[in-house]
This record gives C-alpha cells, sequence and structure tokens, in this order.
C-alpha cells in the first residue's frame, strides 16, 4: 500500500517527532492539534513547548480542523494520550478514507473500561483490526527529534499492513522492525511505563544501578507474565518493545515517567509531581488498569501495585520499597515459583 501523506493526532513531543521521522522519509504531514498558538508554531516550523530548539521539516503543516487534517490521507497516527483516544478518532472518523490505516503511538490502557489502545481505536473509529497497528520501542522522543539512531517495532495482526507501515516510516535515522504481536506490544508499552516510575522513585531516594538494575528485571518479568497470560508470545518482551522500551525508559530524564518517580522520590507530593510534568506520564494513569487486568486473569505484579499504592495514597515511597523487599523467597525468572 503506497503512503505518501499522512496526519498525525496530536501536537505534543512524539507526536510532533514521529511527524518529522515521517517527513524524513519523504512523507508530506499534516499535524492536528486543540491549541491554536502550538498549530501555528508548527507552521512555523517549531513546536517550543515540547521540542525547544528543533526545526521541523517544510514536509509538515498542522491545523486545528480534525476532518482537514485526515480527509484523503492513508495513514492516520494517533498521537494523543490513552484518554483522548477516543474522543479523537470519534470526532474524525466521519472523514476517514476508505482504505485508511490507523497507527497508535500512545500507551496504556484506558480507565473503567480496561481496554488496549488498538481496541479503543478498533471501536472509535469503527476499524476492523486489520487496519490497526501500534509502534513502540526504545523511543525517546527528544532524541529521535535529534535524529539520533533508534530502532522500533511495528505490530499489526495483518503482518502486510505492518510492512508497509514500517517501509513508510523507515528513514536514516529510524529503523522499524515487524512483529504480528499486538497485544506483547500493547501490554510491553503499556507496563513498562508504570515501572518507569517506580525506579524513578528509587533514583530520587538516592538508590543505586543496582536497584535500578533489580527493578528493571524484575520489573521485565511481571510484564512478561502479564503478557503471556493475555496470550502474548514471550519473546516480545525481550525485544525492542520489551526489555529495549523499559531500559529506555528506566535510564533517562527524558522519559516522563522516569521523572515523574524522581520527584516522588525525591519527597514532593503527587500533584505537585504531575503538574511538573511537560505531558502526561502515562505511568500513573495506567497503573491501576494494568492491576485490574492482572487480578483478573491471576497474574502477580508486586512493582505495578506498589506503584498504585503510592499513586492512590495507601502508601509512600518509603513504604514501596518495604513492601517489595518483604516478599516471600521465589524462584529466579518470570514465573512465580516460590522457594
Amino acid at each position: 500500500m503506497s503512503m505518501s501523506t499522512a496526519a498525525v493526532l496530536g501536537t505534543g513531543a512524539w507526536g510532533t517527532t514521529f511527524a518529522q521521522v515521517l517527513a524524513d522519509a519523504g512523507l508530506s504531514v499534516t499535524v492536528w492539534g486543540r491549541n491554536p498558538d502550538t498549530v501555528a508554531f508548527i507552521n512555523g516550523h517549531e513546536n517550543p513547548t515540547y521540542l525547544p530548539g528543533i526545526t521541523l521539516s517544510d514536509r509538515i503543516d498542522a491545523t486545528s480542523d480534525i476532518a482537514q487534517a485526515v480527509a484523503g490521507r492513508r495513514l492516520i497516527v494517533v498521537a494523543v494520550p490513552v484518554s483522548a483516544v477516543r474522543p479523537t478518532l470519534e470526532a474524525a472518523r466521519a472523514s476517514f478514507a476508505d482504505d485508511v490505516a490507523v497507527l497508535s503511538l500512545a500507551k496504556g490502557l484506558e480507565l473503567g473500561s480496561l481496554k488496549r489502545v488498538d481496541e479503543i481505536i478498533a471501536e472509535a473509529a469503527c476499524l476492523p483490526p486489520e487496519r490497526i497497528a501500534v509502534l513502540s520501542g526504545p523511543n525517546l522522543s527528544r532524541e529521535i527529534a535529534e535524529r539520533h539512531p533508534t530502532a522500533t517495532v511495528v505490530a499489526a495482526s495483518d503482518v502486510e499492513l505492518a510492512k508497509d507501515i514500517a517501509r513508510t516510516c523507515h528513514n536514516s535515522y529510524f529503523r522499524p522492525y515487524v512483529s504480528a504481536d499486538v497485544v506483547g506490544t500493547e501490554m510491553a508499552g503499556a507496563t513498562k511505563n508504570v515501572i518507569a516510575v517506580a525506579i524513578g522513585a528509587a533514583e530520587g531516594m538516592g538508590l543505586g544501578i543496582n536497584t535500578r538494575s533489580t527493578l528493571i528485571t524484575r520489573g521485565l518479568a511481571e510484564m512478561t507474565r502479564l503478557g503471556i497470560a493475555l496470550g502474548a508470545d514471550a519473546s516480545t518482551f525481550a525485544g525492542l518493545s520489551g526489555i529495549g522500551d523499559l531500559v529506555a525508559t528506566c535510564s533517562s530524564r527524558l522519559s516522563r515517567n522516569f521523572s515523574l518517580g524522581h520527584r516522588l522520590g525525591s519527597g514532593m507530593p503527587l500533584a505537585e509531581a504531575l503538574a511538573l510534568s511537560p505531558g502526561v506520564a502515562e505511568g500513573v494513569a495506567s497503573a491501576a488498569p494494568i492491576l485490574k487486568v492482572a487480578e483478573s486473569v491471576g497474574v502477580d505484579m508486586p512493582i505495578t501495585g506498589a506503584v498504585v499504592e503510592v499513586v492512590e495514597g495507601r502508601a509512600s515511597i518509603e513504604d514501596m520499597g518495604r513492601m517489595l523487599l518483604a516478599r516471600p523467597q521465589k524462584m529466579d525468572g518470570w514465573k512465580i515459583e516460590l522457594v
């Protein structure tokens, strides 16, 4: 499927950066956003709120008219927070081309419904699953905007669609791999944000590399347990959308979730830490829905559970550490096998 034009819904750091990725791959890209000032800035080839100092391609334009943004576009990229995916696509779907494909950059679960983003898109856009793809990987937006080399995963139930989209966004610094495991790619992207909050909190408390490595490894174990219980391929969690994205998100102040956790670990109240975030920290919003899904399939997720306790005000950051260290002994690995 030939894709020479695309629309990106969302003018945050990742949406704007991905518009640049597509433009550098040769596409003409229209970005949609609600804020008229941000739209005007993007039309002036910058987004100083989210990507200060980055000059955007002249292949990119912006509009606050969602129908205009998506009309005639073969590829629609969803780059809004999970909570905004449903209303955004409901507003846009009447103007979709008949053969449109939708690519999600959003990571998390919907509050209330507990649905993955691909499921939300299918309902809100009235599209069959084979027209929907998701993208996830070690993709810190600022580094990509500065054209640092990185890889990612495009996953779709229709592997041919995943291949088409991967070819479409492949450029000199952005290398997409292909997967048919939509569930695993989605759940890896959602759960790693929660683990990043915990690791940021640990570093904010002054803890070191041993603690970070422990939380990354055990976080990966609980991510994998949940994914497998939901029908995902275990190998997905050993790839770019699993350990790759987890390491990036848990190691950089460029990660909103890590940075928010760091502020919490430094003693800042949650409301203040959230207010200082330059965008939505999906790890906070998705922690409780992920835990509910895990409980529904009998999967133990202690790090996620500890983050929920902190976010919902039932435990302090110090309590979180004590809860995790007091757990029963078990065998190493992703399975739960008590000693």
